[in-house]
């Protein structure tokens, strides 16, 4: 038994050294801490919109509106897998959040669980996905499984570091202008987005099926790498651990706590998880036009700068306007643009009206990305941003991933059908938010024992 002691050990003695928590930290008061986030504030301002730049172009070219269903689209006819894949688009990243909130609380250093286990669960999966594309003439089967394979393993991983990443940026930029910098990044990635989306279209455009995936999820794959390689550069603020540790039961129970006392979230979390389920249609446009229309692939790539086009407005808009007036202003802006979308897309005369369908989305992702991912950091006491945050995204994970697949037994029936509930339930959304939910950034903290 002794013996074996060592080796049962060993990996806790691994994952410890990984995530650094062997390493003392020193007690700081909070005036150190500030002044610590201000004399790094420009050059992590710097390496994080270098990061996020890289990180949007790179995910130009696996857009899961447009490129991820027209490779599916080539391997199977089946709408099945395509509602898949967006059930991992929409869900996968906030679905494991909240399994991972408690640990991460206990840690004083979050940028090694967000670099150094982010490259192994986030970015280095991409690369299954040049895999799949090589192999989607000789074996279209097993293209589709290793391609599945892939975008869910960087998905979900990319979920199980979140909490950690959005702990990271609450810790390196200060509340009043995290939106900015969110707005910032995005909008340059964005920028990004709309020419790698160009690019998209011309090399769908010269090149054959499946050589211009190849080439498509290669540049991916190497973008998420340089945008890691930024993330690195991150100057943290170490803080000591304020919250006592607890077992994942007492952890589970006390979330009913929240729940039962903080009467605004939890309203906030009804009209978060309707947005969410608004998003049922997003992942049947492209395919709605190509059965309709017919229209050719280079046209996925034009519909996809047209998404990135209409994220690089929200963003710099809804990253101002959040900092100034709250992020429920854009959250309520985005719902609106989304029951527009879906409107265009359900009553569009001709296929010219699709890049307008695909603009409105873009704004309303960015809200979402903005807005939905900071707003619940501001619900609580910075030591409770992990809980938040992941009861915010697993929830909204929860739904995001069973809309699509709601999604695909619509579009089965009737694309008309799907878009007009798509466009009503992001209406309802929109009073829920409206009318329900109190901004958090001038209301009272509840406190939770």
């Amino acid at each position: 038994m002794n013996e074996t002691s060592p080796r049962q050990r060993r990996p806790g003695r691994i994952l410890s050294a990984l995530l650094q928590t062997d390493l003392p930290v020193a007690p700081r008061s909070d005036a150190e801490i500030a002044d610590e986030v201000e004399h790094n504030y420009r050059w992590n301002l710097t390496v994080n919109l270098l990061e996020g730049t890289a990180f949007w172009f790179g995910l130009s070219f696996i857009s899961a509106s447009t490129i991820v269903p027209l490779f599916i689209s080539k391997l199977t006819s089946s709408p099945l897998p395509i509602g898949l894949a967006a059930v991992i688009a929409q869900g996968a990243w906030f679905l494991p959040q909240l399994f991972t909130a408690n640990a991460v609380e206990g840690l004083p250093r979050k940028k090694p669980v967000v670099v150094r286990l982010g490259l192994f669960l986030e970015r280095l999966p991409v690369w299954l996905l040049v895999v799949a594309a090589l192999l989607a003439v000789r074996a279209p089967a097993l293209a589709l499984i290793i391609f599945f394979v892939g975008y869910a393993w960087r998905g979900l991983g990319g979920g199980v570091v979140a909490t950690a990443w959005q702990d990271l940026v609450a810790r390196c930029f200060p509340v009043e202008r995290r939106g900015r910098f969110f707005g910032m990044a995005s909008f340059l990635g964005a920028a990004m987005g709309v020419a790698g989306a160009s690019l998209s279209s011309w090399i769908l455009q010269v090149s054959d099926f499946p050589v211009s995936f190849v080439y498509l999820f290669t540049l991916a794959a190497v973008a998420l790498l340089a945008s890691w390689f930024f993330l690195s550069l991150t100057r943290e603020p170490v803080q000591p651990v304020r919250t006592p540790r607890q077992s994942s039961r007492d952890y589970l129970s006390g979330l009913s706590e929240i729940l039962h006392h903080d009467h605004n979230f939890r309203r906030f979390l009804g009209a978060r998880s309707l947005l969410a389920l608004g998003s049922l249609g997003a992942g049947f446009v492209t395919v709605a036009a190509i059965q309709r229309w017919q229209v050719p692939d280079s046209s996925v790539g034009l519909y996809t700068a047209a998404y990135w086009g209409g994220q690089m407005m929200g963003y710099l808009a809804f990253g101002f306007l959040a900092d100034r007036f709250g992020h429920k202003l854009p959250l309520e802006l985005g719902a609106l643009s989304s029951v527009l979308a879906f409107v265009v897309a359900w009553l569009a005369p001709s296929p010219e009206w699709i890049y307008l369908v695909f603009v409105l989305l873009g704004i309303n992702l960015s809200s979402v990305i903005v807005s939905g991912i900071l707003v619940a950091l501001e619900f609580c006491k910075p030591e409770r941003r992990p809980t938040y945050a992941g009861l915010t995204n697993t929830t909204a994970g929860v739904v995001a991933m069973a809309a699509p697949l709601l999604g695909a037994w619509l579009a089965g029936i009737s694309y008309d059908w799907l878009f007009a509930l798509s466009a009503v339930i992001n209406l309802a959304a929109w009073a829920a938010m409206r009318w329900g939910v109190r901004e958090p950034r001038w209301s009272p903290v509840v406190e939770i024992e």
